[in-house]
């Protein structure tokens, strides 16, 4: 009998050693996988307007910043990839405009209108190509423009606050996914973190706005209207994915765009080839189709149009008013 309670004894301690060492194991494992505790760390006190420093949030895993997909180079082809000569296409520049005295201006008003690029009359400006210039899409020739210091972009219609280089990179940064990396023997087990940055999507940008003034020269008898400014408008999304509105992003002084603008050919559906008119061409024809949102006629309080009219067909009524009331202008001074 002694010899049996003497075997049974020590088949219970063996067995109980066993657990405690699966269990100890067991225990080191799930540690391995949560964050350090914050107790070992120093204490220190936490302020809502500055970060804790000292403090990883991560766990002590390391990050690894995945850089792949930001902006992509457009590279120049090596070889004239087309059947005709086109090396005069770079060497183009716009005409300068006719002076226009202000003791000649009978009658000027200035007037904001939005151009939508998901309407039929606008779908070249978001012409998806690549060419030894770049990117075709009019959103990437305008970011190229003020990236490389050819112009300034500015904060305010008026042209009054420059933004910096950095302030834009802000305004066109991607969002940061952040993935967990696992061990490739034991895909339990995480072993650190994967920051990827997107690269911005230009087709965000789904409307343009356009200031300009329209000017009635009496020494030539005619309507002139110019161009001031161009600013894209970037649509801000919910967390839940729903459209919220848009923003305007910068702003461009047309005439400081326009050298750029006269060395970019516009997509013609119909014909690529000598039939095909610059950037600068098409907004000096005005061949885009737009909606007056804002102007100073009959507008002392300087507001929108959707500021005091609220339903948007109206708004929309409002501005073909505010459009017909300078074209009737220009056309009541003549006697027939």
């Amino acid at each position: 009998m002694k010899r049996v309670f003497l075997k049974g004894g020590l088949v219970l301690l063996f067995a109980s050693l066993i657990v405690n060492e699966a269990t100890a194991q067991r225990t080191n494992r799930r540690r391995g996988n949560q964050p350090a505790s914050t107790e070992a760390q120093p204490q220190q006190q936490v302020n809502n307007n500055q970060p804790v420093t000292g403090v990883d949030p991560y766990g002590n895993l390391p990050i690894r910043v995945d850089s792949s997909g930001g902006s992509e180079t457009v590279k120049p082809s090596l070889r004239n990839d087309a059947a005709f000569d086109k090396s005069s296409v770079s060497a183009r520049t716009p005409l300068t405009y006719e002076h226009l005295r202000a003791d000649d201006a009978l009658f000027a008003e200035k007037v904001w209108r939005e151009l939508d690029l998901r309407e039929k009359m606008n779908q070249t400006f978001r012409y998806e190509a690549k060419d030894d210039n770049g990117s075709q899409m009019f959103i990437d020739m305008l970011l190229k423009a003020v990236n490389s210091g050819e112009v300034t972009a500015f904060a305010d219609d008026r042209f009054s606050t420059p933004m910096t280089l950095a302030d834009i990179s802000q305004l066109t940064v991607g969002s940061l996914d952040t993935a967990y990396e696992y061990d490739i023997k034991d895909i339990s087990k995480i072993v650190g973190r994967v920051v990827t940055k997107r690269k911005f999507d230009a087709k965000t940008v789904v409307k343009l706005r356009l200031k300009e003034e329209w000017v009635f020269d009496r020494e030539s008898s005619r309507m002139f209207c110019r161009i001031l400014g161009v600013a894209p408008l970037k649509t801000e999304y919910l967390p839940n994915g729903q459209e919220r509105g848009s923003s305007i992003m910068f702003w461009v002084y047309y005439p400081d765009l326009r050298p750029m603008l006269a060395k970019y050919e516009v997509y013609n559906p119909k014909n690529m080839g000598q039939s095909r008119m610059t950037w600068e061409e098409l907004f000096e024809s005005r061949m885009f189709s737009s909606y007056i949102v804002k102007s100073t006629l009959d507008n002392a309080a300087n507001r929108n149009i959707r500021q005091y009219i609220k339903d948007p067909i109206l708004a929309l009524l409002e501005g073909d008013n505010i459009k017909d009331k300078i074209f009737n202008y220009e056309q009541d001074l003549w006697s027939y």
